[in-house]
């Protein structure tokens, strides 16, 4: 096992490693600042979706979370996807077992599918294409009108979403732990305690919680709103990753995260936490953990994901 270098080397030693490689580090908005840091690309799920089709590294390290990975390792079988750490999970795609899918599924003959990226490979593969916060209204604009939609498995997007087109969806009933906990009375006290700042919101977010939102979007969107809002304070009602990028590119606007129901400061996703540099560096180093997947199931997940690519 490789001597792991000291915390004030990793950096420099990750850089290193991604020349030796030939590697591409990806980063979701809710990784740790130093692993934002380092990365050679920050983004959510559809912007790394799409950098992950477009590379041309021989190594995707993918720091996030493992449906992302997957997701990466599906738009390019011939190139190693390592992940931090595998436990790197989402309540989502774990909320969401493929043979209750396919069952659920089985109740509505003849639906169009569409599932947002927060889910397994194997859920993909039943869909008839696959959405992210940030182009799911789009996604659901463009399904076939003859025919019943399903969403899954994000209830709460879903709700949204089907406000925004006007269109019925049967809703899978699952929902995001980060998203799912803030607390409105909470958020309604930081509206009076701030009365001239801004509340942006994800769309995951309990109904309640939207409806006091300013702003709705998907992670990327709430970080191009702030910055070109003329408002000085934002209170943010998504993961606190996302404070990082905010306060690196306006340090001159204030940023309150918002409070969950379990009395924490601010709402951090323990799955997305669970990579650190140290975590980084190593997997590089010894090539490992490796996100792999039988081409059967790459095959048949890559169908929705590529239309959603196109339709995007």
């Amino acid at each position: 096992m490789p001597f792991t270098p000291a915390p004030a080397e990793l950096d420099s030693a990750i850089r290193a490693l991604k020349k030796e490689l030939d590697a591409v580090i990806l980063a979701h908005y809710y990784q740790e600042s130093e692993i934002q840091d380092v990365a050679d690309f920050i983004g959510d799920s559809l912007a790394l979706a799409q950098e992950a089709a477009r590379t041309e590294a021989k190594v995707i390290v993918f720091c996030g979370v493992h449906f992302m990975a997957e997701t990466a390792k599906i738009l390019n079988p011939s190139r190693q996807v390592l992940l931090p750490d595998l436990q790197a999970g989402c309540s989502l795609a774990d909320r969401t077992p493929p043979a209750a899918f396919a069952a659920f599924k089985a109740k509505h003959p003849g639906a169009f599918v569409v599932t947002y990226v927060n889910s397994s490979a194997e859920v993909k593969a039943m869909s008839d294409v696959i959405c992210t916060s940030s182009n799911a209204v789009k996604m659901v604009e463009k399904a076939p009108r003859d025919r019943p939609i399903i969403f899954a498995p994000d209830q709460h997007l879903g709700r949204w979403v089907q406000k925004q087109t006007g269109r019925e969806l049967v809703l899978w009933p699952g929902s995001c732990i980060v998203h799912e906990i803030f607390s409105e009375k909470l958020i309604v006290q930081l509206k009076v305690q701030h009365p001239d700042a801004e509340v942006v919101a994800h769309p995951e977010c309990l109904e309640r919680v939207l409806q006091h939102a300013d702003y709705i979007g998907s992670t990327k969107g709430i970080l191009e709103h702030v910055l070109k809002s003329p408002k000085h304070e934002f209170i943010v009602v998504t993961e606190a990753g996302i404070l990082h990028q905010m306060r690196t590119r306006a340090p001159d606007k204030i940023f309150i995260p918002a409070p969950p129901e379990n009395g924490c400061s601010c709402n951090e996703c323990p799955y997305m936490k669970l990579n650190t540099m140290e975590k980084v560096w190593r997997c590089m180093a010894e090539r490992s953990p490796e996100l792999v997947m039988p081409e059967s199931l790459r095959l048949a997940a890559y169908k929705p994901l590529k239309r959603m690519l196109d339709w995007s």
